[in-house]
C-alpha cells in the first residue's frame, strides 16, 4: 500500500518505522522541504522516500502527525481529499477538554479535511510507546481506532493488524476520540496491551 506521513517528528517516525517494515511504500513528509528528510529516509530504508506535503497527501492512507496548531491547516491546504483515510495522530495540547455536545479536536479536523475519511488513531500513548514496537514480551500494543466512516477502519485495521498490532474499535468519531485524545480522555497517556487468551 502507498502510505504519505505528514510530519517527521517522533510520531511521524514511528508510524515510517512499522510501515516500512511492514513492505508498504512511505512517502515522508514535512514543512522543511524533502531534502531535510534524506538522512531520515537512508535509516528507515525498505521502500521509504522523502516528498512534498503535497506528494505525500496524495497517497490513499496519509497519516497527519504534525504539531496541533498546524494540523487543522495542513488538511485545509488540500482542496478536496477525494475519499482519501486521513489518520488523525495528532493531539491539541492547547485546547481545553471538550465539554458535553462540544466538538473534539479529531471533529474540527474532520471538518476542515473537505472529503477526507478521517480516523484517530496512534495518540493516545506516547510516541516512544508507538516506535517501541507493536509485540511486547507481555503482549501485542493496543491501537484504538475512532471514525465515521467503516470502510476506512477496516481498511486500517487490516493494514495495522498486519503489522501485529491488536486494533480496537470505539466507534464514531466524535465519541471514540473523545476517549483517546489528550488531555482528557480516559485512555490517553497509556500504553495498552492485550494478553494472549
Amino acid at each position: 500500500m502507498e502510505i504519505g506521513i505528514i510530519g517527521s517528528g517522533n510520531v511521524g517516525r514511528a508510524f515510517a518505522g512499522h510501515l516500512v517494515r511492514g513492505g508498504h511504500e512511505v512517502v515522508l513528509s514535512n514543512n522543511s522541504g524533502p531534502e531535510s528528510l534524506r538522512e531520515l529516509v537512508a535509516r528507515l530504508g525498505g521502500a521509504a522516500r522523502a516528498g512534498t506535503v503535497q506528494e505525500a497527501a496524495a497517497q490513499e492512507v496519509v497519516v497527519l502527525a504534525v504539531p496541533s496548531a498546524a494540523a487543522s491547516e495542513v488538511a485545509a491546504s488540500v482542496p478536496d481529499w477525494s475519499g482519501r483515510i486521513l489518520v488523525d495522530a495528532t493531539n491539541d495540547f492547547s485546547a481545553p477538554v471538550p465539554g458535553p455536545g462540544e466538538p473534539t479536536s479529531s471533529e474540527v479536523l474532520a471538518g476542515r479535511a473537505r472529503g477526507a475519511r478521517v480516523v484517530k488513531t496512534g495518540n493516545h500513548m506516547g510516541a516512544a510507546d508507538l516506535a517501541a514496537g507493536s509485540v511486547r514480551t507481555d503482549g501485542n500494543v493496543v491501537l484504538f481506532f475512532s471514525g465515521d466512516d467503516a470502510d476506512a477502519k477496516k481498511v486500517l485495521a487490516e493494514l495495522f493488524e498486519a503489522l501485529e498490532f491488536i486494533v480496537v474499535d470505539l466507534g464514531p468519531l466524535g465519541t471514540g476520540s473523545r476517549l483517546q485524545q489528550f488531555p482528557g480522555g480516559p485512555l490517553s497517556g497509556r500504553a495498552f496491551v492485550t494478553l494472549p487468551l
